[in-house]
């Protein structure tokens, strides 16, 4: 696999993976699986959340508007 990336790019890579005592290659490879897993972590539970059903809130009967979550009632 070839990676093209800029010299400012290559240049904190280079130094990032000498810090972490290991390759260039290791350290794309590290960093890639660490974003394919957040992914695929954030998707899991955005399906999670869809998943419910909305409730009414309790015993209010009625969602409150912007101004009265905001305190700003009678504001104007």
């Amino acid at each position: 696999m070839t990676i093209t990336l800029d010299d400012e790019t290559a240049r904190w890579a280079r130094i990032e993976a000498a810090r972490r005592g290991t390759s260039v290659s290791q350290l794309v490879g590290s960093l890639l699986r660490r974003h394919m897993e957040r992914e695929e972590s954030y998707e899991a539970a955005k399906k999670r959340y869809l998943a419910v059903q909305p409730r009414p809130l309790k015993g209010r009967g009625r969602y409150p508007g912007r101004d009265e979550i905001h305190g700003r009632e009678g504001a104007g």
